[in-house]
């Protein structure tokens, strides 16, 4: 069988070694004509326009440069994305996919980093480690746990979480060994899926006052932002913690620094509006809040899992085999 020929495109060259050990950039070319010398940064160029003409399969990634003229890549055929959405670097993605061209993303791949990320912060902020690790750091000399550090541990502690996303749903398989409850806000959660993933649905106020931690998991949309704003957060139980590994926007800045200054609640921020923080802002030196520069993704050696995922892609295409993990461009 002919391999199909793909292509890289990214922001930037050094992208691909960090995505694709040597053994996958092997087993890569096992299955596409592909030089995995040759990354696309810009498709303007005549030479970009030459390579795109012989192209069947674009392995796109961070930053990829939008290809804007679909008669460029006449014998286009597929899309894999080493991220989130492929049609990020499709101008024309529905009409891509009247002509046929299929696409798959990583987005399964990079979710687990995320939801490994939101587990570890969960059963450390119930934990009470980071006040801890301040008092201790402070004081330099043991204290008395039972009298300072009350209400805390993990045991039939509540985990709200907000958006039943490819992330969220990771999360909530890595809550099942622990002794939690998990209640879970998502428009598409249906009583049947909610049976499936063992949770319990209720509404978004519900959430926010049950949670003990309050993870959130939507996406960036007109109806999310904002969302988490001052009424929602007053919802929230005195002592429970805010997790944010969605984005920035979905919650109310302004509302969520004044309660943080009441010292009502806490915080642990991975994304930020605006993202970074301005050197003087507020958040930084408030006691109650974590901050973290947008590590819960795929980093280091995570990003081979992303690479792992884009291979396996590229060899059911070209085993003519259904992608394991599609993406609709005729909805995007």
């Amino acid at each position: 069988m002919t391999r199909p020929r793909a292509t890289f495109a990214m922001s930037s060259g050094s992208l691909v070694p960090q995505f694709f050990r040597p053994d996958l950039l092997d087993e890569l070319r096992r299955h596409a004509d592909v030089d995995t010398r040759l990354v696309l940064t810009e498709l303007d160029s005549d030479a970009a326009r030459r390579t795109l003409a012989a192209t069947e399969i674009l392995l796109a990634g961070w930053g990829a440069p939008v290809l804007t003229r679909a008669d460029d890549a006449p014998r286009l055929r597929a899309v894999v994305y080493a991220g989130g959405v492929a049609a990020t670097c499709l101008e024309d993605p529905r009409g891509l996919a009247a002509r046929g061209v299929r696409a798959a993303n990583a987005r399964a791949a990079n979710a687990v980093p995320v939801a490994e990320f939101a587990l570890a912060m969960i059963l450390l902020s119930n934990k009470a480690v980071y006040r801890a690790e301040r008092m201790y750091r402070e004081r330099r000399a043991l204290f008395d746990r039972a009298t300072e550090l009350t209400d805390t541990g993990n045991h039939r502690c509540t985990v709200g979480i907000v958006g039943a996303s490819t992330i969220g749903r990771a999360l909530i398989r890595l809550l099942r060994p622990f002794d939690l409850d998990v209640v879970v806000y998502s428009p598409e959660l249906t009583p049947a899926l909610a049976a499936e993933l063992g949770v319990r649905a209720a509404g978004l106020d519900e959430v926010m006052a049950a949670g003990d931690v309050v993870s959130l998991h939507q996406p960036l949309t007109p109806e999310t932002t904002g969302q988490i704003d001052a009424r929602r957060l007053a919802l929230m139980r005195d002592g429970a913690t805010l997790l944010n590994t969605a984005r920035g926007a979905v919650v109310d800045h302004e509302a969520l620094l004044a309660e943080l200054r009441s010292g009502r609640i806490r915080a642990v921020l991975d994304v930020t509006e605006p993202q970074p923080l301005p050197p003087g802002s507020p958040f930084f030196a408030l006691p109650n809040v974590v901050l973290t520069p947008h590590v819960a993704g795929s980093m280091g050696g995570e990003l081979h899992r992303i690479g792992e995922s884009v291979v396996a892609e590229v060899a059911r295409f070209g085993a003519g085999e259904p992608f394991a993990h599609p993406e609709r461009l005729d909805e995007a």
